[in-house]
């Protein structure tokens, strides 16, 4: 079964809580709830788009700016990916039956069902931050019959007593690949992570191998913007210099980026390892 079998062959609707939010003509997150407008609420799940299920004041905004009845500055939290991105995500992986992966970003569980439906029950680790999204998840992959282990803590960490894991997959964008994913990947293993546009502005899917010597190296494969991990964000300006260097090296697709992480740190490098940018 490939990846978007896998997709389709997963109902959505479960995973989805019964209050989810839009954008309203003023460009604010407001609340539509199943009870009240059922026929929107299953339009916006049915869709092959991103659904919004949390949001939370806009940490960029004032707090007396932010307003949760009105929708006004917020931003949102935790929401469910829109199904081709997942596929297209899924697709990078390259599981296979019986591989061992771990999840950062549980959300709602719909990915996490996803990638258990591929791998086979009990191969499916997930790390999600928020105690209260993590126990709907749980509720969720429950009521599928889903067997997806959902641990609380911080993503940043991966879940050490899971390790060794065949793939690391992130479901938040990162503008700096933590290495204790490195070190929790078997050898030759994959992680899959959507970066922030601070390496290039089309918000690339990076897809990194694990070496030998204790590295992960790999290059992009294209857009995949994803909302950012809670403890990566990224500043405006830093958004805008990432531009200015692309700007400056003639607009170079995404492919042509990669990625070398390591013990010391993280290089973003040009066409090969060699040629270094940041």
């Amino acid at each position: 079964m490939n990846a978007r079998d896998a997709v389709a062959a997963v109902p959505r609707e479960p995973f989805i809580p019964d209050r989810v939010f839009v954008r309203d003509e003023a460009g604010w997150l407001v609340p539509v709830h199943r009870c009240d407008d059922p026929e929107r609420w299953r339009e916006l799940v049915t869709a092959d788009a991103p659904v919004v299920t949390r949001v939370g004041p806009d940490p960029a905004l004032p707090a007396e700016v932010c307003d949760p009845a009105t929708g006004k500055g917020m931003t949102s939290t935790s929401s469910s990916s829109a199904p081709f991105a997942m596929a297209r995500v899924i697709e990078a992986m390259e599981v296979e039956p019986g591989m061992r992966v771990l999840e950062i970003g549980t959300g709602t569980g719909y990915n996490a069902a996803v990638l258990a439906r591929l791998v086979g029950g009990g191969n499916v680790v997930s790390v999600e931050i928020d105690p209260a999204v993590a126990s709907q998840a749980r509720e969720a992959l429950r009521t599928v019959g889903s067997p997806v282990r959902v641990v609380v803590g911080d993503g940043e960490e991966g879940f050490p007593p899971g390790a060794p894991y065949d793939r690391i997959v992130a479901t938040a964008s990162v503008h700096t690949v933590p290495y204790a994913w490195v070190r929790q990947t078997r050898l030759g293993g994959l992680i899959v992570v959507p970066l922030a546009p601070v390496v290039h502005p089309d918000w690339p899917l990076a897809v990194l191998r694990v070496r030998g010597d204790g590295t992960a190296r790999g290059r992009c494969v294209g857009p995949s913007p994803f909302m950012p991990l809670r403890a990566q964000q990224v500043s405006v300006r830093s958004v805008q210099e990432a531009e200015e260097r692309w700007e400056a090296a003639g607009r170079p697709e995404p492919n042509r980026y990669g990625l070398t992480v390591t013990p010391e740190g993280q290089r973003v490098w040009l066409d090969s390892p060699a040629n270094t940018i940041t």
